[in-house]
């Protein structure tokens, strides 16, 4: 855990999300005009368009697969430092196609990583009551 890294500050729409987190579940929106997901809940639903979406948070499984990678080997954000060098994961979720999700791999850069390869969510708990999700690859 690192005292120093910034911490999400909710807001009336996603403490929800962060709620969850806290508790080490994954929740992602979902529109309650046409049920599909969103990531992340804005004004309009991005599929049917609705402009009152009401979205609403619901777990979701966590699984999900590597789209891309990159490897971070400079921290231009203050708490990141340490962590250096780290891998960020752009994630498909299984829930639904191209419902996307990017977070840090643990496991570290000399994880064996490949497109497609399955990840499974996981989290990060940085201060107390605070967990920031996060990948880690499938066994």
């Amino acid at each position: 855990m690192s005292g120093s890294r910034p911490l999400p500050v909710p807001d009336a729409a996603s403490e929800p999300y962060w709620a969850a987190a806290a508790e080490h579940r994954l929740t992602v929106a979902r529109c309650s005009r046409c049920d599909r997901f969103a990531l992340p809940p804005d004004g309009v639903c991005p599929h049917c368009l609705s402009t009152n979406p009401e979205f609403h948070f619901v777990p979701v499984s966590g699984r999900g697969c590597v789209r891309s990678w990159t490897v971070a080997r400079q921290s231009f954000l203050p708490g990141f430092a340490d962590l250096l060098p780290f891998v960020l994961v752009d994630v498909e979720l299984d829930e639904q196609s191209e419902l996307r999700m990017i977070g840090r791999l643990l496991g570290g850069v000399d994880t064996d990583l490949w497109v497609g390869a399955a990840v499974v969510a996981a989290f990060e708990d940085v201060a107390p009551g605070v967990a920031i999700p996060a990948f880690e690859l499938a066994s």
